[in-house]
């Protein structure tokens, strides 16, 4: 059985997800992203984590899609078994229940900005670059590198990256607001394990529903915020409890419009 390239590992109520892909520079492929949405559901079901860090293992953060995983694919795969595939597992990631931080420790092009844009906060290693190159294959960004770029860079610098194919260094990342954070090389994953634990000491039910309202506001998961807001309000109602207990004693329930 082949190893994990997606890998999960926990230090107190901080998970690391690790992309472990070295020898392609962590691009990833098609069992790739199977791994990364069960690392997801893994997260989601453990309630004491209250942070998660994302990082790529070796020398990369990662190159984004394997060109080798999609070039043989007919237009009708590509479009639905790559694309819209990649696309729902990312936004898996983008709508964690705890705030994610993206520890670049090396590059991050194309799909691997598009993963790195996934986070919550990006704490990048000053010798990294960022970049779409995508256009300069012929092709598009397609794991929402034109949708939640923008809304959360700016199309200005999404401009330059996707049509100019401009690469960005860490410094300049951070000053048009990609990156959040820069630190020495080899130091990433320290500064967001740090940051993780800063985020962990405060309210967990405050952070959760703070990292809700601020996607909705951004224009992202509208749908899910308002109704995992209100599904969490109505659950804590003396109204709900007597509707179940009026399911299970099979009568009316009498509600008082007590929250």
């Amino acid at each position: 059985m082949a190893e994990p390239r997606i890998t999960v590992g926990f230090k107190g109520p901080v998970a690391t997800i690790t992309v472990s892909r070295p020898e392609k520079l962590n691009a990833f492929d098609i069992d790739m992203l199977k791994e990364l949405s069960a690392a997801c559901d893994e997260l989601e079901a453990n309630a004491d984590i209250r942070a998660a860090i994302l990082t790529g293992a070796g020398k990369a953060f990662s190159a984004g899609g394997d060109i080798k995983a999609w070039a043989a694919m007919t237009p009708n795969e590509f479009g639905h078994a790559w694309v819209r595939f990649g696309h729902r597992v990312f936004e898996r990631l983008a709508t964690l229940r705890v705030p994610l931080i993206a520890a670049l420790n090396g590059h991050a092009l194309g799909g691997g900005l598009e993963l790195a844009a996934a986070a919550d906060i990006r704490i990048a290693e000053t010798h990294i670059r960022i970049g779409l190159p995508e256009t300069g294959l012929g092709m598009v960004p397609g794991w929402s590198g034109t949708q939640r770029l923008v809304r959360r860079f700016g199309a200005q610098a999404v401009r330059r990256m996707a049509l100019g194919g401009e690469i960005f260094s860490a410094t300049e990342a951070a000053s048009l607001g990609i990156v959040d954070h820069v630190v020495e090389t080899g130091a990433a994953v320290t500064a967001a394990q740090a940051y993780a634990e800063r985020i962990a000491r405060r309210g967990p039910a405050a952070v959760e529903v703070a990292k809700l309202m601020i996607a909705s506001a951004n224009g992202e998961d509208n749908g899910t915020a308002v109704e995992a807001l209100g599904s969490i309000l109505v659950a804590k109602t003396a109204d709900l409890k007597e509707g179940v207990s009026a399911f299970a004693e099979k009568r009316e329930p009498v509600f008082k419009g007590e929250w």
